[in-house]
């Protein structure tokens, strides 16, 4: 049995903190008043094949007793055990077929301390629970989403992550694009994308793109825009307005449904990533707050804009 939460008492094995949108460390969350569970839920594996593992809401406390707030909902079922929900509720999304180029996003459901599946309530913490779906089950499955209402979690099964690509296999495309000597259409000078590992210093050489055409640049001051505080530039290729902002692989290899070339970018962040990775994430609705939804970039949690969330890239040069 595993425990997560927002607690860093011994019963926890994993200690969870919010996720702020583009922080880059955990220093960057601590001002932030948690909605997370100190005791959010716990994940009980099998030990033998298949493997089996399953998730059930709130965990054990250090005396070995279930730990629910005061403002939790609780009842007693028909066989006289109680069951219960989080106060903010541990949310699930199962994908359709599974984690893979072919996957589509499932239905939200509330997972009760017993393990039952509910539909989601009103608001996360309302106290009326929601209704029970009987033909749903708490087995956690490839590219499962936990949301404990402040942090999301992706599960991925060894099965599925043998089958993605593996950090060295995203460096491979980071030189392959490289190697390509993909050129700024303005300065002529070649760009390149920076090591994974640097991944918040904006290097010389680092591609730029204009989020409402997909041209890549390198970066340079031409066609500043005064509207909307001069975060607008226009493209010097197809003199489209919009913003302008520095590309980044996303090195997080857990994430990608496939293996294929950096060829999109998601936006406002410009993180790049398979165009397959960039469709499926843009169409998942991550829970937000209390009571909205929306898709937000994988490896910065930044809400995505524009009509689709992501853009294809254009560059100028060998790569055409």
């Amino acid at each position: 049995m595993f425990q997560i939460g927002r607690s860093t008492e011994s019963p926890i094995d994993f200690v969870v903190t919010d996720t702020v949108p583009g922080s880059q460390s955990n220093t960057d969350t601590q001002s932030v008043q948690s909605t997370i569970s100190r005791f959010a839920c716990r994940i009980i594996c099998e030990r033998n094949p298949p493997f089996t593992a399953r998730i059930y809401a709130a965990g054990f406390d250090s005396s070995k007793n279930i730990f629910l707030g005061e403002k939790a909902a609780k009842w007693k079922t028909l066989d006289g055990q109680m069951d219960g929900l989080t106060t903010n509720g541990v949310l699930v999304m199962h994908p359709r077929n599974g984690f893979t180029e072919d996957s589509k996003p499932g239905v939200w459901r509330e997972i009760s301390v017993c393990g039952n599946v509910f539909s989601l309530r009103e608001t996360r913490s309302a106290q009326q629970r929601g209704k029970m779906v009987e033909n749903e089950s708490n087995e956690l499955q490839d590219g499962s989403l936990i949301d404990l209402c402040g942090a999301t979690l992706l599960w991925r099964t060894a099965e599925g992550l043998s089958k993605t690509p593996t950090v060295k296999h995203l460096e491979a495309l980071r030189q392959e694009i490289n190697a390509a000597r993909p050129q700024c259409p303005v300065g002529f000078n070649t760009l390149a994308f920076p090591s994974m590992k640097r991944k918040d210093v904006v290097d010389e050489k680092q591609p730029w793109v204009y989020l409402n055409c997909g041209h890549v640049h390198g970066f340079h001051n031409w066609g500043n825009k005064e509207e909307r505080d001069g975060k607008d530039r226009e493209c010097p290729m197809c003199r489209s307005v919009g913003p302008y902002v520095p590309l980044w692989l996303g090195c997080e290899a857990g994430f990608y449904v496939d293996a294929g070339p950096p060829t999109h970018a998601f936006s406002p962040c410009g993180h790049v990533c398979s165009e397959k990775t960039t469709s499926y994430w843009s169409q998942i609705p991550l829970p937000h707050g209390t009571h909205t939804f929306h898709a937000a970039c994988p490896f910065c949690a930044h809400q995505l804009s524009g009509e689709q969330g992501y853009i294809r890239l254009i560059f100028q040069g060998p790569l055409d």
